[in-house]
């Protein structure tokens, strides 16, 4: 199979797809790469290095369209690629269509097949390739909001870990999944007294058992988010339903409550943001208020810290892009449940039911394209 390694042109993402080591083992497999000029750069990876691994580096992403059986990223495809991608092309990344309608359409007129990384999924419930980006995510969220509370920086000037004398800051995590627990440590890492929500008593059960005495866990609701808030000084949001949109837990109304120089820290907002005031930013205008609460609300949150993110991501991701590369989508699908679970988008039709209904197309159950 000939696999396209492409440049990332979403705004301050540096991360690529692949490693020139990942590249090395597609090689040994018998595949040929193809790499976009400088797609490793932000990550510090320089086309020798690819070269020397037994990539092809080509001028331009259209040529690496044209020519590739499948092509990989790490963010979606953006508006200039959608006429790129052909008929029967894999499309193999982060796509996150169930908060995207523009795009989800794209995939649908391109009749590619359009596996997700956020989607595939093992029998425990858990998201292999999500988990390490998310992993950065839940770490950075704290780096960020103790920034954001700076005065300089529009904060109320809270220092999360206090100093002896003083009490530390608030930090109110929704969500006990990667993220949320990621974020929490963070915090309680810092000193700050961390209030841990989730809505799986037995995952609660086994948080309080595992997290430092600092965090206090308890079960997400309405009433718990909207007076917690008030005294949050940092507030966290980390739900994620797998496919789907986010759901809205903090309200505009909730806003009114909270301390005006409070930061909100949106990682959900891949999948449309879990607070109803969130809007996707960028890294190069990350933040933005309203009513006196600072929104940080950055889509790409690990493509700031390429090095360690890119690592991270090709180490979950290579081993699949082995197996469709190997097999072809459609055998990997039926003898992986894994990567049949990815398959967001195939040949014109919706094959995830989160993303038919967020839109509400019509769903194709995946089952019926592969056979077998």
């Amino acid at each position: 199979m000939i696999v396209g390694i492409l440049k990332e042109i979403k705004t301050e993402e540096n991360r690529v797809c692949m490693t020139p080591a990942g590249v090395e083992v597609m090689v040994h497999n018998g595949h040929t790469v193809l790499v976009e000029k400088s797609a490793g750069a932000g990550s510090g990876f320089a086309d020798e290095t690819y070269v020397k691994a037994g990539a092809k580096m080509i001028d331009t992403s259209k040529k690496i369209f044209d020519t590739s059986d499948m092509v990989m990223h790490v963010k979606e495809p953006l508006p200039p690629e959608y006429d790129l991608i052909r008929e029967g092309q894999i499309v193999f990344t982060y796509l996150h269509l169930a908060a995207d309608e523009t795009q989800t359409c794209a995939l649908i007129r391109s009749k590619s097949v359009s596996i997700a990384y956020e989607t595939i999924q093992k029998a425990d419930g858990s998201l292999p390739l999500l988990t390490p980006m998310s992993e950065v995510a839940g770490r950075m969220a704290i780096q960020q909001g103790a920034k954001y509370l700076e005065m300089a920086q529009g904060g109320h000037g809270v220092l999360l870990g206090g100093v002896p004398g003083v009490d530390p800051g608030t930090v109110v995590v929704i969500g006990g999944g990667v993220v949320g627990v990621n974020a929490a440590k963070m915090a309680c890492g810092l000193g700050a007294k961390v209030y841990l929500l989730d809505m799986n008593l037995d995952r609660l059960r086994y948080l309080n058992d595992v997290m430092p005495a600092n965090c206090f866990t308890l079960m997400s609701g309405p009433a718990t988010v909207r007076e917690l808030v008030k005294v949050a000084d940092v507030v966290v949001g980390a739900v994620l339903i797998p496919g789907a949109k986010a759901p809205r837990l903090v309200t505009r109304e909730m806003l009114g409550t909270m301390k005006k120089g409070s930061v909100l820290v949106d990682v959900a907002i891949d999948q449309g943001g879990c607070f109803e005031t969130s809007k996707a930013t960028t890294h190069d205008d990350p933040i933005y208020v309203v009513d006196g609460v600072v929104h940080y609300c950055v889509a790409n949150m690990p493509g700031t810290v390429a090095k360690t993110s890119t690592l991270a991501l090709t180490n979950a991701t290579l081993p699949y892009a082995v197996e469709i590369a190997n097999k072809g989508w459609r055998r990997a699908m039926q003898e992986n449940a894994e990567i049949k679970l990815g398959a967001n988008v195939i040949t014109g039709q919706v094959t995830h039911k989160a993303v038919a209904e967020a839109f509400d197309l019509e769903y194709t159950s995946v089952e019926t394209l592969i056979g077998g």
